[in-house]
């Protein structure tokens, strides 16, 4: 097909919205080598360089010359609705398929028959589901004249985000005609990944590299220890700062804490996570039209987000791999001369990137336990009935159930909503790309810290890290920002810490397959049910956690300290009707430690304290039940009355550590069918995931 170059160019100007825009390096070769039907091509090129541009017009160019409609996988699709807007501005036709459009999914496939959509974008979730594969996708798979990658580094098993079902990409590339137009795009793939897409592609891709330095990145490490230190500096240096951008969290509880930490000092931020839900587009739009100072996000807001002129991005904690790294720090300085990229280096991070290394492959005892239980039911087991039998948690068997299905051949499959067992046995290659991907992610662990440690040259670090070529580097002149927290910002944000609590919601419903030694099933009644409660803070975090702890396990004693923060949080909290006595979860581990503090904490609140509880026989501790259906099974039964008659009136049911809320939810069973008042449970701290 015959490329039209003033076309092209004519497109990106209206897409762009810039009547003068031309080219980057890079683009229009791609664009004609795409047109003209050359082979297939691999696109890595810095972000913010124009990718989502080489494929849409490519796309609008072919579906003028007559040609069919294009498909574009990505991973996140909910990001890309400026791209998307770009695209209809160019007059091309695209609709998404994903998870956060259901209720359109019925109309764009019907737009898809009618052959009025020019590109359609899903995400590779949709490869694995069996209605759009043969409903959707077989009715236009031979007029498809452009199959899009975007963030082709997951497809390989050596990408920083590797999808699971962007496998089933490598198994499709395999049956496609070698003649289909075929791109990939990714801002993050070294060698080794480059050398693992090559041979998923075929050997004849062409690959077009650009270069990674980012001259307009000031580019940042400083050291601070404590949540509180670098919740001081940020306090500090984020008024003083130019322009608008990122700071990055890595988990969703330290996004949600900063972003309250910096509207407590009066700065207008917002948490960005995957549990913002609806409100996404909202706070998109807010950072892209300077309504905010910064979004405060986790990886959530990642691939897809593009302003121009983001003036910061700034790391809370240092991330997994110098791939994440460079692709998040990279959104910052893109249109504009000067932008910081700050990295903060705290205690925790490599506490969390553990976990998320940790979680990434089931182990092999868990694969056994699933397989296992699958085999003992040959009609098979849903997902809710496996957490009845196996002591795996929710989100593990899910990763495991995951990982099994997309093998080839797999050694599980899904009839209905059950699982069974093939006749397929679990390749050892499994288990060697679980191996070497796990040592991979310790090495970039390492790596990031080897960046942290640097006083200079980050930029050079970033672009060998990557493979890259590394020429001249220069970078803006701004002034590197101040490397210590001011001490009067570090008390404030220990007493802001430590002012943080928690709720504690009330369970409604007895787990799957009821409690039998109880004989409950079904619905918890209203009246039986405890009211919502309190924790004073999360396990071992920063502010009281690392005190609980060190109370628990090294002390045995749960300090004054403690007691004095827990009656200033009940005086807060005011729950109504106030207690009029106190109680508390009994343990034959630590059979004195939370009834002292509990004793204490009543007589500091004025409040009679009962013993009233007993545990009945020794149980494995809850922290060692991984799913929710295990521990409540744990507790069923091993907790009895010592006294007929209860005291008049609301209680305050005290424990030391809360994870899946059944010890107090048992518990307040047992006290209201017994006549007691209104209970209000309290725990020291909260357990459980990241």
């Amino acid at each position: 097909m015959k490329y039209k170059q003033t076309r092209a160019l004519e497109l990106l100007r209206v897409g762009s919205g810039l009547p003068d825009a031309s080219f980057r390096e890079g683009q229009e070769e791609a664009i004609q080598h795409i047109v003209k039907g050359r082979g297939r091509l691999l696109v890595v090129q810095k972000t913010g360089w124009g990718k989502s541009f080489v494929y849409f017009i490519a796309t609008k160019l072919l579906r003028e010359g007559g040609m069919g409609p294009a498909l574009l996988i990505s991973p996140l699709l909910a990001l890309m609705r400026n791209q998307i807007v770009a695209a209809k501005r160019m007059g091309v036709r695209a609709e998404t398929i994903n998870s956060d459009n259901q209720d359109d999914w019925e109309e764009v496939e019907n737009a898809v028959g009618r052959n009025e959509v020019d590109i359609l974008l899903i995400s590779p979730e949709r490869l694995a589901n069996e209605y759009f594969l043969t409903e959707v996708l077989e009715e236009v798979a031979s007029q498809i004249s452009l199959l899009v990658i975007d963030e082709a580094h997951c497809i390989s098993d050596w990408g920083h985000d590797f999808r699971p079902h962007y496998r089933l990409i490598e198994r499709i590339i395999g049956n496609l005609p070698p003649n289909l137009r075929l791109l990939a795009t990714t801002a993050t793939a070294n060698d080794r990944v480059i050398d693992d897409l090559a041979e998923v592609f075929g050997a004849n891709m062409e690959i077009s590299r650009g270069d990674l330095s980012r001259p307009s990145l000031a580019l940042q490490t400083i050291r601070l220890q404590s949540q509180a230190e670098r919740l001081a500096w940020l306090a500090e240096q984020l008024p003083a700062l130019p322009g608008h951008g990122i700071i990055y969290t890595l988990t969703v509880r330290d996004a949600e804490q900063v972003s309250e930490w910096l509207k407590s000092r009066g700065l207008n931020v917002k948490a960005y996570t995957g549990k913002t839900g609806e409100q996404r587009p909202e706070w998109e739009d807010a950072l892209l039209q300077n309504k905010v100072k910064a979004l405060v996000a986790t990886t959530a807001l990642g691939m897809g987000f593009d302003k121009p002129d983001l003036a910061f991005v700034i790391h809370y904690q240092t991330p997994g791999s110098v791939v994440a790294y460079y692709q998040q720090v990279g959104r910052a300085g893109r249109a504009i001369d000067a932008a910081y990229g700050v990295l903060l280096s705290g205690q925790e991070e490599t506490e969390i990137t553990d976990y998320f290394i940790d979680s990434a492959f089931p182990t092999r005892d868990e694969v056994e336990a699933v397989i296992n239980a699958l085999e003992s039911a040959p009609e098979g087991m849903s997902i809710p009935q496996l957490l009845g039998v196996v002591n795996i948690s929710n989100a593990r068997i899910k990763q495991t159930i995951l990982l099994l299905s997309l093998e080839a051949p797999a050694p599980i499959a899904k009839q209905g909503t059950k699982w069974q067992l093939t006749a397929a046995t679990l390749s050892p290659a499994f288990w060697e790309r679980a191996e070497r991907l796990t040592e991979l992610r310790r090495e970039e662990q390492e790596q990031m810290q080897e960046y942290v440690r640097l006083s200079s040259g980050h930029m050079k670090f970033l672009i060998r890290a990557l493979d890259g070529e590394t020429g001249p580097i220069s970078s803006p002149a701004l002034s590197p920002l101040a490397t210590e927290a001011n001490p009067t910002l570090i008390r404030e944000a220990i007493d802001f810490l430590r002012r943080t609590s928690l709720p504690i919601e009330p369970r409604r419903q007895w787990p799957t397959g009821g409690l039998r030694r109880y004989n409950l099933s079904g619905r918890i009644v209203a009246d039986l049910q405890s009211r919502p409660g309190k924790a004073l803070c999360v396990w071992g975090d920063a502010g009281w956690g690392g005190l609980v702890r060190e109370g628990k396990y090294r002390d045995g004693y749960l300090s004054d300290e403690l007691v004095d923060a827990c009656k200033k949080l009940i005086e807060e909290w005011n729950p109504q009707p106030f207690p009029k006595w106190a109680t508390c979860i009994p343990s034959r581990r630590h059979p004195d430690l939370v009834p002292n503090f509990t004793r204490r904490l009543a007589k500091a609140l004025g409040l009679p304290f009962k013993q009233v509880l007993s545990k009945t026989e020794d149980r494995p501790e809850q922290k060692t039940m991984e799913n929710s259906t295990q521990q409540a099974r744990n507790i069923d039964g091993s907790l009895t009355l010592t006294k007929e008659t209860l005291p008049d009136g609301a209680l305050l049911l005290v424990d030391d550590m809360v994870d899946s809320r059944w010890t107090f939810t048992v518990a307040a069973w047992l006290l209201r069918s017994h006549g007691s008042g209104e209970i209000w449970p309290l725990a020291l701290a909260q357990t459980g995931g990241k």
